[in-house]
């Protein structure tokens, strides 16, 4: 006998309730308090579509193998460090960097080393030019990992350098994000297997995701190594300044000479073993340059067993003694990092935020937006640059330290992506890195607290629902 229409009804309102109630139950003990909100007023809104989503996206799950591979790594990592005492900077005492260091190798496995060159490079052309030059003097081999690459004239100038390389004998493997570089792979990877270059893509999508992990997560990572002895690691992928029609980016990346490349080569050593199993004996040690800055790299993502760049970020917004300027387009802060900012400058410290006047996701920048006002209450400068699209990625602390890389201040940089930063621990790099955002300063909007607020009560609606929605980004 077949229900009838109220019998189906009352079917479907328990059903409803149902679904309602497990969430309740299950989604608070599997992801955080902040999370687990947003995705309760999903289902509680729309149940028969948020569970679903919630058991696709909810929770940053990665495959078991991914993680004991990246233990794996972790641990020769550390072996390898034990034995190379002579590489190791010791901070001096009551610095930021005595503070910061332990927690940083600790959770992302990388010692500090001195001996270091680092050059910032602020141009986007001369960014690119730079590391195509690098490519054609290569003798050994070439290594590039990075989450986008498209199928326009930088791609095609990239795989040219790469068919070069190859052809003189160097030895090209290319670790690519697949999803975000899905053009660039659908265009070129025949073309680079077939000249000898060796292509990976990375967090494969459709039915394979459930091999690697949760289908939203990304390598976001962009690191380029020549023959062991120069690196390029920053926020600049391997496209042109306006592949998204509108947004031309601004970006900046650090060339670096001396042992930081090794450390460099080891994340890309380890994604490739985490990605495919197989270990690739190309460890090496540069020596150590004419320069002397101290580094350290800050690996972060959802292998890990801890969030490295969260906890990073918060610990050096608490160290900030007199200044602290953060860089970033996508800001949407946790609340503990919310409220690190808020206890800088309320307890004196300049903290300037510096961040894109156009953005090219609409629902991040409202949620963005929606913070705005109770910083600027707390004393925290908020600029607005105008010319371009400012994807940079970078922290100052003081004069003491700076944190350049690809990490976004949002729940997707700090739990979903895996990301790379390079911490700087010298002041002459700094004051360079001041120069650079002193530039961004002088082509952008101080926001003012009192002509914020008169903004319309739509748009101030609009951020606040935006912002329930922070877990989903």
């Amino acid at each position: 006998m077949q229900p009838d229409g109220f019998q189906m009804s009352w079917l479907l309102l328990a059903l409803d309730w149902l679904i309602r109630l497990v969430a309740l139950l299950w989604i608070p003990t599997r992801t955080t308090p902040g999370a687990a909100r947003s995705w309760l007023l999903l289902v509680g809104f729309v149940p028969l579509l948020g569970l679903p989503l919630y058991l696709l996206m909810g929770h940053p799950w990665l495959s078991a193998r991914r993680v004991r591979r990246q233990a794996q790594v972790s641990r020769r990592i550390r072996r390898q460090q034990a034995l190379q005492h002579e590489q190791r900077w010791i901070p001096d005492d009551d610095t930021v960097a005595a503070e910061i260091v332990p927690l940083v190798e600790r959770q992302g496995d990388f010692m500090p080393t001195h001996g270091n060159a680092v050059e910032l490079l602020d141009d986007y052309h001369g960014a690119l030019r730079a590391l195509i030059d690098d490519i054609d003097g290569a003798a050994e081999r070439v290594h590039l990992l990075y989450y986008l690459m498209f199928d326009d004239a930088v791609g095609e100038a990239m795989v040219a350098a790469l068919e070069r390389a190859s052809a003189r004998g160097v030895r090209c493997r290319v670790l690519l994000d697949a999803v975000g570089a899905k053009r660039g792979l659908r265009r070129y990877r025949r073309r680079l297997r077939s000249a000898g270059v060796d292509v990976q893509a990375m967090m494969p999508g459709g039915l394979r995701w459930r091999r690697s992990g949760r289908m939203d997560l990304r390598n976001h990572r962009k690191i380029a190594l020549v023959d062991g002895r120069v690196g390029h690691v920053g926020s600049q992928n391997l496209a042109g300044p306006d592949f998204i029609a509108g947004f031309p980016n601004r970006e900046l990346v650090a060339r670096v000479k001396g042992p930081v490349v090794a450390h460099l080569e080891a994340v890309f050593t380890s994604d490739w073993y985490v990605e495919t199993g197989q270990a690739l004996e190309v460890l090496s040690t540069p020596a150590s340059t004419v320069a002397d800055v101290a580094a350290q790299l800050l690996p972060s993502g959802p292998a890990y067993p801890f969030a490295n760049a969260r906890d990073a970020v918060n610990a050096l917004i608490h160290l900030a003694r007199r200044e602290l300027v953060l860089v970033t387009p996508y800001f949407v802060p946790d609340e503990a990092t919310l409220a690190a900012l808020r206890i800088a400058a309320l307890s004196g410290v300049r903290v300037q935020l510096v961040l894109s006047a156009s953005n090219n996701q609409r629902l991040t920048w409202w949620a963005q937006q929606s913070y705005y006002d109770e910083l600027l209450r707390a004393g925290v400068r908020i600029a607005l640059h105008q010319p371009h699209f400012l994807h940079a990625k970078h922290l100052r602390v003081d004069d003491e330290l700076a944190l350049v890389g690809s990490i976004n201040v949002d729940i997707r940089s700090f739990a979903l992506n895996a990301e790379i930063g390079l911490l700087a621990y010298d002041a002459g790099l700094v004051a360079q890195l001041r120069t650079i955002e002193q530039d961004y300063l002088a082509h952008a909007l101080q926001l003012d607290l009192a002509q914020w607020r008169r903004r319309p009560a739509w748009q101030r609606s609009r951020e606040g629902i935006a912002r329930l929605a922070d877990a989903l980004m």
